[in-house]
């Protein structure tokens, strides 16, 4: 989980996990381009609107478009230095 400027991991072992990392920053760079706060609330907004549309909880976490973003390039390890800003509002 990431709560910026932190990543937090449910066991020491995903520290030399490059893909999870990845998967992380990901999300440290959203919530920058949206000075933190913001994003919180639009992933917790995004969420529920999913949760009301697919009633399940795993869809609906998996359709936030911050998570498909972060799934869909946790694998690129040159995504964030590539400079893919706002590469969530494409999932919108």
């Amino acid at each position: 989980m990431a709560i910026f400027p932190f990543i937090l991991l449910k066991s020491p072992r995903f520290k030399s996990d490059p893909i999870i990392i990845n998967h992380e920053k990901i999300h440290l760079r959203q919530q920058l381009e949206l000075l933190i706060f913001p994003f919180y609330i639009l992933y917790l907004v995004n969420y529920l609107l999913n949760l009301i549309k697919c009633r399940n909880h795993d869809l609906a976490y998996r359709n936030i478009v911050f998570e498909q973003e972060a799934y869909d390039h946790e694998n690129d390890l040159k995504y964030l230095k590539n400079g893919n800003w706002y590469g969530w509002f494409k999932k919108i």
